[in-house]
């Protein structure tokens, strides 16, 4: 069977790629299945920040607590059920906040060759 479902519960999460805060994301699926996306899940601890240039199409879904991404364009908070859109190319600032985040996301391509 092709189609899945996913819950947090399937997922090994692991310290994100390059940083040392407390924000830690699992791949479900990416280029190993041999699909074109990635989806996988996130969590930020209370209060991490993370700065990067996205090197993909990156859709965060919240799915718990609240964070802000920032550019120098300005900042988005998300919260439970919203969706955070980054482009390839953008300069962001992810912070969580004191309740912490669990997100889930999809990025095209994917995003473990680019960080490599």
């Amino acid at each position: 069977m092709k189609v899945r479902k996913f819950t947090i519960t399937d997922v090994a999460l692991e310290r994100s790629p390059g940083q040392e805060a407390d924000i830690f994301v699992g791949n479900l699926v990416d280029e190993r299945q041999g699909g074109p996306i990635t989806i996988g899940y996130g969590r930020y601890a209370p209060g991490q920040s993370l700065t990067e240039t996205i090197d993909v199409d990156d859709v965060m879904i919240v799915l718990e607590g609240r964070l802000s991404v920032s550019t120098d364009l300005g900042t988005v908070t998300a919260g439970p059920g919203e969706i955070v859109y980054m482009p390839k190319g953008e300069a962001v600032t992810i912070r969580s906040y004191e309740e912490g985040a669990l997100t889930a996301y999809v990025t095209y391509p994917h995003w473990r060759p680019a960080h490599a």
